[in-house]
């Protein structure tokens, strides 16, 4: 297993690299970071700016971000082969997903600060780039790192569920879990036009076909490595999967891969219940 996790100097990023070595034994991890220097990477703006000592701000920001990935490798456990570290100017976002991409990675690891959605298209916070436009499953950390004994698995369908067992199959924990699948199917609404009769039957087929997809996920999930149960509820997903995960140490949910604006009108469930949930959130792509 291939991993790639984003460090800078926050408490959110050291944490992230510990809860990647309490989850899993990765047999390659690099840990990267980009040095930002905003618009003073460009010389021709720091001399317009009359800054003294460039090349001095330049050396020294570079050093501190070779000292932020050696304090990271220490968050790994002795088990976990030593990490590569790579450091380069550029836009952390962009540099974590170029490597990840380069490498084929399996897994982007990146810890994520508890902004509010209107923050984060104010910010443009790392994890937030890192969450719409990585392409590999991504592993965000929000807190202090944990032991993971409940893993929640939230699907949408059979297609999501087959992914996510997949993913989960070829990448194990660490250690034996607790496994909760979980299917939300929303509410549907019933219209004037419409008989309640045929709400009805339509309402059963779709709590009947979750029942279908949740069980048959949760038996591919083999003893002892998990445990599991499944369970279906009716009501908005976010808000279902975010008030079960309080029970929960990690959540795990796919994602549909929207691209632009598409992504931008319609949303995103997994994108959503970062920002709802408490717990480190595993998004599978």
């Amino acid at each position: 297993m291939k991993v790639v996790a984003g460090v800078d100097w926050s408490d959110a990023a050291f944490a992230a690299v510990e809860q990647l070595g309490l989850l899993y034994r990765p047999d390659e991890v690099t840990l990267v970071h980009g040095v930002d220097l905003g618009l003073f990477e460009y010389p021709i703006v720091a001399e317009a700016a009359n800054l003294q000592g460039y090349d001095i701000f330049r050396k020294s920001m570079f050093e501190a971000g070779c000292e932020s990935l050696e304090r990271a490798e220490t968050m790994l456990p002795e088990d976990v082969p030593k990490p590569h570290r790579l450091c380069e100017f550029g836009k952390p976002a962009r540099f974590l997903l170029d490597t990840a991409s380069s490498i084929s990675a399996d897994l982007i690891v990146v810890g994520t600060h508890d902004h509010s959605r209107v923050a984060e298209l104010v910010l443009t916070s790392v994890s937030h780039r890192v969450l719409l436009h990585a392409t590999q499953p991504t592993l965000l950390v929000k807190g202090e790192a944990r032991h993971v004994r409940r893993v929640l698995i939230a699907i949408e369908g059979r297609t999501d569920a087959a992914k996510i067992c997949d993913w989960l199959l070829r990448h194990p924990f660490r250690t034996a879990m607790e496994a909760m699948v979980l299917t939300a199917v929303p509410i549907l609404p019933v219209l004037d036009e419409s008989p309640a009769a045929i709400v009805a039957t339509w309402s059963e087929e779709v709590a009947r076909q979750a029942e279908e997809y949740a069980r048959s996920c949760a038996e591919h999930l083999p003893s002892p490595q998990f445990t599991t149960s499944s369970r279906v509820m009716k009501g908005d997903p976010v808000p279902v999967i975010s008030d079960v995960s309080k029970d929960f140490d990690l959540v795990v949910v796919g994602s549909h891969g929207r691209e632009g604006l598409d992504r931008f009108l319609l949303g995103s469930v997994s994108h959503a219940i970062v920002h709802h949930v408490d717990c480190p959130v595993l998004v599978i792509r």
